[in-house]
């Protein structure tokens, strides 16, 4: 039997979000009135998955969910978005994961309160594995990490930065905190500031960093939120690329657009700098949205978002 071959595997949390906007969060007992209520589709490597997607890459999903209504609704996203589904168990009897999540029109700041369901974690069946060993990339959340390094499991590199040809690049989503997590076979370790500095205590950013070459990853693109990206790869210098600014509704889901969009990057051959740009700007995009996915843009939204950005800086260098 052939396997199909998918650019990218996401392993993880897939969620469904409710989410309201609000022109303030209530007090203890409090009310407060709603501007605007949507439910779309949620979780780390889920929204990583459906921004793959929008931007041509052959994308699967690994999970678990419940064989419930939110379940369905949860697999009938990503189906619709071209997400490939065979391996999102839907377990029977379980209840699926859900977030309540409250966006303030102020700042765009949020407060979620997330439910983990029953479905309990992701399956990797035969043909999981089949696909998982056929892939470009594995990328994983904080739910997906351990079956992720298992299948990459690999002995430490006999040079800093090379990377396996016979075994998927894996990509991890630092965001969430990960238990026992070993960077040791990591090709793209991609966490918050706050989550990199939380690792290695006391650093400056760019010291940790350099702890994070140095226990094993071999490239490591820190989030800066409104400030844009900083990555360090072995033998070069720490370098920031900017965001790109937009006005915003909410940023719920922008980074997990960035991991997507900044694989998506990668596997075009782009350099690191020029892939963490286009990231960047597919998750400023996707911040016009209320929740994660309406307004994360297409491959064809994304060039002409890029392409314009280059022509006003050509415009702004001949008037300068």
């Amino acid at each position: 039997m052939t396997v199909p071959k998918f650019d990218v595997v996401c392993i993880g949390l897939a969620t469904q979000d409710t989410i309201a906007l609000v022109p303030e969060y209530p007090s203890a007992d409090g009310r407060v009135q709603a501007l605007d209520v949507r439910r779309a589709g949620g979780g780390p490597s889920a929204t990583a998955a459906v921004a793959l997607a929008r931007l041509g890459r052959r994308v699967a999903f690994v999970g678990a969910v419940g064989d419930d209504g939110v379940g369905e609704a949860i697999r009938t996203s990503l189906a619709d978005e071209g997400v490939n589904v065979d391996d999102l168990t839907m377990v029977a009897g379980a209840r699926s994961p859900e977030s309540l999540i409250l966006v303030g029109t102020d700042s765009a700041s949020r407060s979620i309160s997330a439910y983990s369901g029953t479905a309990g974690p992701p399956r990797l069946s035969s043909s999981a594995l089949a696909r998982c060993a056929a892939a470009g990339w594995l990328h994983v959340d904080h739910v997906g990490y351990l079956l992720a390094k298992a299948l990459v499991s690999r002995p430490p590199r006999a040079e800093a930065g090379a990377r396996s040809q016979s075994l998927p690049g894996l990509s991890v989503d630092g965001g969430n905190p990960i238990a026992d997590l070993d960077l040791r076979g990591v090709d793209l370790y991609a966490p918050t500031e706050d989550a990199l500095r939380g690792r290695y205590g006391g650093l400056s950013l760019d010291a940790a960093l350099r702890a994070a070459l140095d226990d094993g990853a071999a490239t490591v693109v820190a989030t800066l939120g409104g400030n844009g990206a900083r990555a360090m790869s072995p033998g070069a210098e720490p370098f920031t690329v900017p965001s790109h600014k937009t006005p915003l509704t909410s940023t719920l889901g922008a980074g997990d657009v960035f991991h997507g969009a900044l694989l998506a990057g990668l596997l075009e051959v782009r350099s690191l700098a020029g892939a963490i740009r286009r990231a960047n700007v597919a998750a400023a995009m996707s911040c016009a949205g209320l929740d994660g996915r309406s307004a994360m843009p297409t491959r064809a939204e994304l060039d002409d978002a890029c392409a314009a950005i280059v022509d006003a800086r050509a415009a702004h260098s001949a008037l300068a």
